[in-house]
């Protein structure tokens, strides 16, 4: 069996919903995300607590289940969990909520634009190379190296389409 869901518009998974009320449409951003803006009816289970929402069996592996995030990244990682896990009928929305958004679906949520992990990604690592490189002119030439650490994280980062950091910026308060 594939671990790869197949993906679907949102206009399709919103035709899921309307036949089949028990259609799950699943988000896994961040809760702070999920509030700011989330497709009219979703479900949030944060991406990180994903194997701990399988493992407890809170989704039904009957359940036809429509996974989407911002833009389609972390929809797909958790879709693959899922598979693995022995759901048959899932699917990655394609675009996210984002497109979501862009195709004129019902949306909710209080309209607090919330600075998504991809952003916060781009500030933290330009912060942590801008200061390797002040620190490397200024202290010591050994921080030039924190530079060049963060810039291999962010080369290892677009080719796995893994990213240490977006996952731990998950974690931080600000994003509970």
């Amino acid at each position: 069996m594939s671990n790869e869901a197949p993906t679907i518009t949102p206009r399709k998974a919103r035709d899921l919903t309307a036949e089949n009320a028990a259609v799950i449409v699943l988000d896994v951003r961040t809760p702070s995300e999920f509030s700011a803006r989330r497709a009219a009816g979703a479900r949030n289970i944060p991406l990180d607590a994903i194997p701990a929402t399988i493992a407890g069996e809170k989704l039904p592996k009957d359940a036809t289940i429509c996974v989407l995030c911002e833009k389609g990244g972390r929809a797909a990682i958790a879709a693959e969990h899922l598979l693995k896990s022995g759901h048959r009928n899932v699917h990655v929305v394609s675009g996210g909520t984002e497109a979501w958004a862009l195709e004129g679906l019902p949306v909710e949520g209080t309209g607090r634009k919330a600075i998504s992990i991809e952003r916060q990604v781009r500030i933290g690592a330009g912060g942590l190379v801008l200061l390797g490189v002040i620190l490397g002119f200024l202290v010591n030439p050994g921080f030039f190296a924190l530079s060049a650490f963060i810039g291999a994280g962010l080369v290892f980062a677009g080719i796995t389409d893994w990213c240490g950091m977006g996952l731990l910026l998950a974690r931080a308060p600000w994003n509970r």
